[in-house]
């Protein structure tokens, strides 16, 4: 359920350099950041483990979750809620051996083939979806706002039973309008917030224009997340009909 009303992603570094890791994550999760990932090429092994632990000690004060990226085995060695996957490697039936059963396996897609196999590969929990703005071309044409779009087409937001997606790569507070406007209803943020002089104004901001455009249509979807459990299903695969809630008497 968090996964599914998930709206704003934060990508981080352990943050090193000023050594305020802590303090941090605790100002952004509490303005309404819901996922954050560690991305860190230049900390060893251990030191991405504790700034993990760091992590996940402040996003459970606020019911948030924390990502690895890429790395299988750090995963595994942190025990980790949510594994995000590059493009291609490892595949999601290996890399679902390294986490815990109810853990969540997130793909990179970065075009429109990436986006419809990710869709259909029920393995896969969530995407991100970019660069949308800057980065290298990929297949001589940079995916930019057009792989929203057809993100948006393919797997609506507002859908019950969709499966989460992030628009990622260069979105700031100046160009998160056109994102939104494109299709997406949650996005993945980094230096935007993370090197911002106020990380927390920055985090809330980015959250009020997400929650402004949740809004009414995103009502059905709300309800349905809070109210089930089950996996997702790519949209084609759905009937007209709502699904069943079958509530356990226990529960």
């Amino acid at each position: 359920m968090r996964l599914r009303l998930a709206r704003l992603f934060c990508v981080t570094d352990a943050r090193g350099g000023s050594g305020d890791l802590s303090e941090f994550a605790a100002a952004i999760m509490g303005a309404g950041v819901d996922l954050v990932q560690l991305r860190d090429d230049r900390a060893s092994d251990s030191q991405k483990v504790s700034a993990l632990d760091v992590l996940r000690t402040a996003a459970l004060r606020r019911q948030g979750l924390v990502s690895v990226y890429a790395d299988p085995e750090l995963a595994r060695e942190f025990g980790a809620d949510v594994l995000q996957l590059p493009k291609g490697r490892p595949d999601a039936e290996k890399a679902r051996r390294y986490v815990h059963r109810w853990a969540k396996l997130g793909r990179s897609c970065y075009t429109t083939k990436d986006v419809d196999a990710a869709l259909a590969d029920d393995r896969i929990d969530f995407l991100t979806v970019g660069p949308t703005f800057g980065g290298l071309p990929w297949f001589g044409h940079p995916p930019g706002l057009e792989l929203v779009r057809h993100t948006a087409t393919v797997s609506p937001p507002s859908v019950t039973g969709a499966k989460p997606w992030f628009a990622i790569g260069g979105i700031t507070l100046a160009n998160v309008d056109e994102v939104i406007a494109a299709g997406a209803r949650r996005v993945a943020v980094g230096r935007a917030i993370s090197a911002a002089d106020d990380p927390a104004a920055a985090a809330t901001a980015f959250a009020d224009r997400l929650r402004a455009a949740w809004g009414d249509s995103m009502d059905s979807f709300t309800l349905d997340a809070v109210a089930r459990e089950g996996t997702f299903r790519p949209i084609a695969d759905q009937s007209d009909e709502r699904p069943q809630v079958r509530l356990d008497p226990e529960d």
